[in-house]
């Protein structure tokens, strides 16, 4: 076996979570004597026992058993193989990392994936992917090493959905023992201190009293046939996407993130759902946030049935993005079964990053959110080189294209006419915006951004602006790696906090009943977490925001209607309706 490999499987990922910047604690450890235990007993131990901190610090650090401070950084720069986890107990339940533990293949951190590289002299390498350009890759090693590959030297390069500690890590600690190290990583938390003065990242977000109700629309979840839960290398896929179909008031499209979209018709008291389409045997999402993510109605869909799709696929060895032009039947009741029109290709350097959402905006144009693609922390400063369309907001024009592309580029797209620029561009400086929309009444374009380390964010996306990645990160300074002088970078109108949650999910500006206290509230929330926030604004500043409500399920997408309710999607396969009748968006009515 090459020495490479040899000195990679020494110390293996034992810990994975799925929200990006997760848990990936790297190590092995000698078994020790005395009866056998069963995972169940480890799991017994750490959630019934307190465990002391200081112990756990010891074991985190012993390079003999578990060398976890060999691949793992605590200062938030996240330098080494496995995320940082200086925030790791925000971000994460006591129980979440226990199980993490126990199941290190059942998830695995977004961006810490292992990379298998084959050149074409039959050497193999694992390792994290740390950067990709034309002429080479850099994957790390679990030790900290680089080892660079030029890509001619490459014959394949695949990622892997199984971890590469085996399972059992557990077994080399006592229960006791096993309880500290979970004490230890439940005790990493962000301090309370940080930036405090930033009233756009508060330290506490009260929570209404009496919250918002969230009330199952579907009889059961809608899933899609997969592997089990936990099973090593097996994909996680769920629902990420809804949206009414225009013209038909109770009825609605959801996405599974596998490739099936259904046909949801609401009615008294319960709704029904239909097979609409199934694009599974084309749609990647075998690993990672990929697959089928975001649909867009044409704004004449009643004349010409048109709507867009943007999906992941696998072409010559790349996950690659796609942006497609469908046709409903003539009754409206699913795809029409005609090849789609290829309007966009976007081959990925990096698995995971591509961003999830479209949607026409009050101009009749396309907007379509693309990530970073990159490895994580964004090393060859993709989001701020306006030669590449990652890490931008793009504006495209799907009915008249131009003589070399099958759209067109509007007009007032700000970088149109500069050669040192993609015109498609609207925005950039962004790292993940999974989900925006436009307030239905001011057309203001609200944008959710996935962070790194410290926090998501909130912006409010105008024209030609620059939001900041990787020079910033919420209200933080990042890097200064790919800072220009004379840049402008525009801050965000609030930033979570990693005790807040993990991944911010974009929503809607609230804009059903005009006597509600929430009419003109932005309403969003979090996968990680579950929570649905509220908040209000003055100039792009942070007026006031509230937790409404916890969602039973982790949230992927928060849909509205064109009567404005809105529905929170839970990624195992509910939707709920979100009731607002019963709280109010008020100071006075909340507790923190």
């Amino acid at each position: 076996m090459n020495s490479v490999l040899v000195r990679f499987l020494r110390y293996s990922p034992i810990v994975a979570s799925l929200a990006g910047g997760g848990l990936l604690v790297l190590g092995q450890a000698n078994p020790p004597t005395g009866k056998p235990t069963t995972p169940e007993d480890y799991r017994q131990a750490a959630m019934t026992r307190d465990g002391e901190v200081a112990r756990g610090r010891t074991l985190f650090a012993d390079e003999k058993r578990l060398a976890c401070s060999k691949c793992h950084s605590l200062d938030g720069l996240g330098l080494r193989a496995g995320p940082d986890l200086a925030a790791v107990g925000d971000r994460f339940a006591r129980r979440e990392l226990i199980d993490a533990v126990l199941q290190p293949s059942a998830t695995i951190a977004v961006g810490y994936s292992t990379t298998l590289v084959t050149t074409k002299s039959g050497e193999e390498y694992q390792g994290v992917l740390k950067l990709a350009t034309d002429s080479a890759v850099e994957l790390m090693i679990a030790d900290g090493q680089k080892i660079r590959i030029a890509t001619s030297d490459i014959r394949e390069q695949r990622g892997s959905n199984i971890s590469l500690m085996p399972e059992g890590l557990q077994t080399g600690l006592t229960p006791a023992e096993f309880t500290d190290l979970i004490e230890y990583l439940v005790s990493l938390k962000q301090p309370d201190h940080a930036l405090s003065h930033i009233h756009g990242m508060p330290e506490n977000i009260p929570a209404l009293n009496p919250p918002a109700v969230l009330r199952p629309l579907l009889d059961a979840e809608l899933k899609v046939a997969s592997a089990p839960a936990g099973t090593p290398g097996a994909a996680t896929t769920g629902l990420v996407w809804m949206g009414q179909v225009p013209g038909f008031p109770d009825r609605f499209l959801v996405a599974h993130q596998a490739g099936v979209i259904w046909r949801v018709e609401k009615s008294a008291g319960h709704a029904d759902k239909t097979l609409f389409a199934d694009f599974t045997p084309e749609v990647f999402s075998a690993r990672g946030p990929n697959g089928l993510l975001g649909i867009a109605f044409h704004p004449q869909f009643a004349q010409n049935r048109k709507y867009y799709v943007k999906q992941q696929v696998m072409e010559v060895g790349k996950i690659t993005t796609l942006l497609l032009e469908r046709q409903v039947t003539a009754d409206f009741a699913r795809d029409s079964g005609q090849p789609p029109r290829r309007l966009m290709t976007i081959p990925s350097v990096a698995e995971h990053h591509n961003g999830g959402c479209i949607q026409f905006g009050p101009d009749g144009f396309l907007y379509l959110g693309m990530g970073d693609s990159a490895p994580n922390f964004d090393p060859q400063g993709s989001a701020q080189d306006l030669r590449r369309l990652f890490g931008k907001m793009l504006r495209i024009d799907v009915d008249h294209p131009a003589a070399d592309l099958p759209y067109g580029i509007p007009s007032d797209n700000p970088f149109l006419g500069r050669t040192d620029a993609r015109p498609e561009i609207w925005a950039y400086g962004l790292r993940e915006p999974w989900r925006f929309s436009f307030d239905s009444l001011t057309g203001d374009l609200w944008v959710a951004d996935l962070g790194q380390e410290r926090g998501d964010e909130i912006d409010l996306v105008r024209r030609g602006e620059n939001y900041g990645w990787n020079v910033y990160e919420g209200f933080e300074l990042f890097s200064q790696t790919h800072r220009r002088d004379g840049a402008e970078y525009v801050a965000p109108l609030f930033a979570t906090r990693r005790k807040h949650g993990s991944a911010v999910i974009g929503g809607h500006v609230y804009r059903g009943d005009v006597h509600s206290s929430f009419y003109g509230v932005y309403i969003f929330g979090d996968y990680q977490s579950k929570r649905v926030w509220g908040l209000t604004h003055d100039q792009r500043s942070l007026k006031e925001i509230r937790q409404l409500a916890t969602s039973p399920q982790a949230i992927t997408c928060i849909a509205n209607d064109a009567a404005g309710n809105l529905y929170v999607v839970g990624y195992a396969g509910m939707i709920y309706q979100l009731d607002l009748s019963g709280a109010r968006f008020d100071p006075a009515a909340a507790t923190k």
